[in-house]
């Protein structure tokens, strides 16, 4: 197949990259060359912002494109604008974030979205926390309007090698170090992630397959307990569980600081179906294999040790205060 990329150079998409390049496909990226020029040698490069400069693919035509990194619904819009025609199927990769909480105890792929009333302001390009969901339920109403054969891909949190967000990483490394590590309760709190390279060869096998409509990118909802566990390579780590309230007291951004940490109102969200995905041929490697290759990955890149040292320290300050707090 001949399949465009619209991104494709950063992390989730470098491996989607990976995985059509590994099957034979012919590819095309189109990105800015800010990351990853020299990648995917064997791949044709067009480079240009989305926002301008999509033009630059006219004359050309490919059997599917995938669009990794549109956040609001004017690009969608563009994209429509330029490949339409261009194009004989569209991917767009959107999130679980689109989903409207509604007390559900399992989310599936016809769960009640969000929509522009849930915009304090309908025209927003920002992206926060509050306007990421709506926004990219706005971008899947644009591309289901814009062409006519259509796949969205829902991914949760995504993690492995190449992660820049540093989420997951993040936990890698602390349990890594071993010794006693300060975790946001509750430890049964449900977690739902999935391995990049599992979603990048659900995304790659839904195009060649010419599948349509959405598909949740997740792997079964586990704890946040068997999540921070299976980081725990060191041999000697214990987590110790502390009350998110105490933490905030203490000035803690537990979002920030201790990511992939869910208040409860988030807690549907981690509970999405993988049934129609993992019938179409998600299949999932184990968690234990993505913390090792994210762990190889992370001290390959040799990142600066200061920051985790000072994390490290503080850390130890809380857990102190938090076992006078409950006498232990």
């Amino acid at each position: 197949m001949r399949i465009l990329f619209i991104g494709g150079t950063s992390f989730v998409g470098r491996h989607m990259v990976t995985e059509a390049v590994g099957r034979g496909h012919d590819v095309t990226l189109f990105h800015r060359g800010e990351t990853g020029r020299a990648l995917f040698p064997e791949a044709r490069h067009v480079f240009g912002d989305r926002a301008r400069d999509l033009p630059l693919l006219a004359g050309s035509t490919w059997d599917a494109a995938v669009d990794v990194c549109a956040y609001v619904p004017r690009e969608v819009r563009q994209a429509a604008d330029a490949l339409s025609r261009a194009v004989g199927l569209y991917c767009y990769v959107s999130t679980t974030d689109v989903y409207r909480p509604t007390g559900q105890d399992t989310v599936v792929e016809s769960s009640p979205l969000f929509d522009e009333e849930d915009l304090r302001d309908p025209v927003t390009e920002e992206v926060t926390d509050e306007t990421y969901g709506p926004l990219k339920a706005l971008c899947e109403h644009e591309a289901e309007a814009a062409f006519s054969h259509v796949i969205i891909v829902r991914p949760t949190y995504v993690l492995g090698p190449f992660d820049n967000t540093d989420r997951f990483p993040r936990w890698v490394r602390r349990g890594a170090t071993g010794g006693e590590i300060l975790a946001p309760g509750p430890p049964d709190a449900p977690a739902q992630v999935i391995d990049a390279r599992d979603l990048a060869a659900l995304t790659v096998g839904l195009v060649e397959r010419g599948a349509s409509g959405p598909f949740n990118g997740v792997a079964p909802t586990i704890t946040f307990e068997e999540m921070l566990s299976e980081c725990l390579t060191a041999g000697d780590g214990t987590l110790t569980w502390v009350d998110p309230a105490f933490l905030r007291e203490q000035g803690v951004d537990i979002e920030t600081e201790l990511p992939l940490w869910s208040s409860p109102e988030d807690y549907e969200l981690a509970r999405c179906d993988p049934s129609k995905s993992i019938a179409q041929g998600l299949r999932l490697r184990p968690l234990a294999e993505t913390v090792r290759d994210t762990l190889a990955w992370d001290r390959e890149r040799g990142l600066p040790a200061l920051n985790d040292a000072l994390e490290a320290a503080r850390e130890r300050g809380l857990l102190k205060v938090w076992r006078t707090r409950v006498g232990t």
